[in-house]
């Protein structure tokens, strides 16, 4: 069994930074792709970042793509998403997710097999 979990979350001014962090345990790391995605109050979960299981590749939401990186270290065994320049629209739950695959990622939440517990990003004006 996978465990996840996210830290790094917290309140920032526009334009501010924020760095959160995704901890693995419980199986082999460089076996699964890894992404974030988040959910804003009152709408539905939605992809912001991925990259393969060893690095090879990434892929960005559009409304993220320029200002957010993502990246992982196999040693020890995190992933991270590194968010500059934020906007008051950032503001939400952000989660972190496994998918077990061979090669790339997907965009699409239902092809994770494991989630951590959130944290809150609060980005304000």
């Amino acid at each position: 069994q996978v465990q996840l979990v996210e830290s790094g979350g917290g309140l920032v001014q526009a334009g501010g930074s924020l760095r959160l962090s995704c901890a693995f345990s419980g199986r082999t790391f460089s076996s699964y792709a890894m992404g974030w995605f988040r959910q804003a109050p009152g709408k539905e979960r939605e992809f912001v970042a991925a990259i393969s299981r060893i690095g090879g590749s990434r892929d960005y939401a559009g409304s993220v793509a320029g200002r957010f990186a993502i990246s992982r270290d196999g040693v020890k065994n995190t992933v991270v998403l590194q968010m500059d320049s934020l906007k008051p629209e950032d503001t939400a739950v952000y989660y972190c997710a496994a998918e077990a695959r061979p090669y790339g990622f997907s965009t699409r939440e239902n092809d994770y097999d494991y989630w951590g517990q959130g944290t809150q990003v609060t980005v304000s004006s």
